[in-house]
């Protein structure tokens, strides 16, 4: 206990960990190319005057972030040729997956609507299948690089550098584009990739030690999963209802949030001002905030904590409904509902890279970031119609109440997790005494 207590209260040690702070570059790589893909494309075709059914069916490209688990064994458990004698085998596939970024966008740079829209559509999956591989790796990466009690921060770190791509990926290329012409704009996000290309170079070789080596295909995708019922067991359930349902009050409360903000009367200068812009940044101070609780409080108080305070948020929704329609409630509704998913995004981050195992992280974690959006993608369609039938308080209300199942399964999860945790400290300290006891034998 007392090395455990050691651990979390560590927090100067923590903040000057340089692997969190080269989450920021590999956060910038990571967010940049989905912009590029979605809206700006999108402006971009329009602008380009392609028809609105090609642009729609076009968003279809975004599939590869929701079946990126699919060939996530493959990161996990296979070398890049060349790349991998040089990089290892994570950085190695970081690596490649930038430089294929990259091709996509000097692709699309190229080609472009005007020129082709077979061509253009080509680098469009290219760009977002290499992206989605990106995000496999460097989750992979950051799992194996830290321990638990770190993952928050880690995970703030990178939010962070997603959204400063973000604005580059948004604003800054449609700046570009006005300013000089489409091909300009995409050229500089494919230079911009260069940014994680050398957080990649400058991140710390760590798996060839952790990852296991390659094995038969099938074998590859088979042992993650078993991996994960052999040490869950029955209490897998619970810790999968858990993950599914833990950002559901978000994921449906945010479906309809800007619809009530035009509702209330806001403008879309004031939307875009309060929720676009400031809210972002409170949503990252969130983010930071359950870090620093996962570093005192400990994992399970955080996760606790987080599926309270982000359910519990919403009934800001139903309060701004009720005759408090003003800028400072806009502004105090924004803060306190951003303040409370980013805290739980960062706990919940850390719980599910707690699940995986050396060897199977990216992978494992692929699967567990899939489940937690699924639920709320398909649920938040009927959100409208919620509101629509009942008003937007009774939607706000009930997503609020989810909270209690969520707290409740949280303590139903509470031994696994303290144990869990347990767990990787113990293997965390033996691996770090490792070398120290060969070191006095030799």
């Amino acid at each position: 206990m007392a090395s455990t207590t050691k651990r979390r209260l560590s927090l100067t040690a923590i903040l000057t960990d340089g692997r969190i702070a080269l989450m920021l570059p590999l956060g910038f790589s990571s967010g940049l190319p989905f912009l590029l893909v979605f809206s700006t494309l999108s402006t971009w075709l329009r602008e380009a005057g392609i028809s609105l059914t090609i642009i729609g069916l076009m968003s279809w490209v975004g599939l590869a972030y929701s079946f990126k688990f699919l060939w996530a064994p493959i990161v996990d458990r296979y070398d890049v040729p060349v790349l991998a004698r040089v990089l290892g085998r994570r950085r190695g596939w970081m690596a490649l997956a930038q430089f294929g970024v990259m091709a996509g966008l000097v692709g699309m740079a190229v080609t472009g609507p005007q020129v082709s829209i077979p061509l253009t559509i080509i680098s469009a999956v290219m760009i977002a299948f290499f992206s989605a591989t990106q995000d496999v790796v460097i989750d992979g990466w950051r799992i194996d690089a830290a321990p638990t009690e770190r993952q928050g921060m880690m995970a703030a770190s990178l939010q962070l550098g997603y959204r400063l791509a973000l604005l580059c990926a948004g604003a800054g290329a449609l700046y570009i584009a006005e300013l000089v012409n489409w091909p300009a704009a995409y050229l500089s996000m494919a230079a911009l990739m260069g940014v994680g290309l050398v957080g990649t170079l400058l991140a710390p070789r760590i798996d060839e030690v952790r990852v296991r080596k390659n094995p038969p295909f099938a074998q590859a995708i088979i042992e993650p999963l078993a991996d994960l019922f052999q040490r869950k067991r029955k209490m897998l359930i619970p810790i999968l209802a858990l993950i599914a349902c833990y950002r559901l009050p978000d994921f449906m409360a945010g479906i309809m949030a800007n619809p009530l903000y035009i509702d209330l009367g806001f403008s879309k200068a004031d939307i875009a001002n309060i929720s676009k812009l400031y809210g972002v940044w409170i949503g990252i101070i969130g983010a930071f905030a359950g870090g620093l609780a996962l570093t005192r409080l400990g994992l399970w108080w955080s996760l606790l904590i987080g599926a309270a305070i982000a359910a519990g948020s919403n009934v800001m929704f139903s309060w701004l409904a009720a005759g408090n329609a003003t800028l400072t409630g806009l502004t105090l509704t924004i803060s306190i509902d951003n303040f409370a998913q980013g805290f739980a995004g960062a706990a919940l981050v850390a719980y599910m890279s707690g699940l995986t195992s050396p060897g199977f992280a990216a992978t494992q974690y692929a699967l567990l970031s899939s489940l937690y959006a699924l639920p709320g993608k398909l649920i938040g369609g009927a959100s409208g119609a919620v509101v629509d039938a009942y008003g937007y308080p009774v939607l706000f209300t009930g997503t609020a109440a989810l909270g209690i199942p969520l707290v409740i399964l949280c303590l139903i999860v509470r031994r696994d997790t303290l144990e869990t945790v347990r767990q990787k400290e113990e293997a965390e300290a033996q691996e770090a005494s490792a070398p120290m006891a060969a070191g006095s034998r030799a």
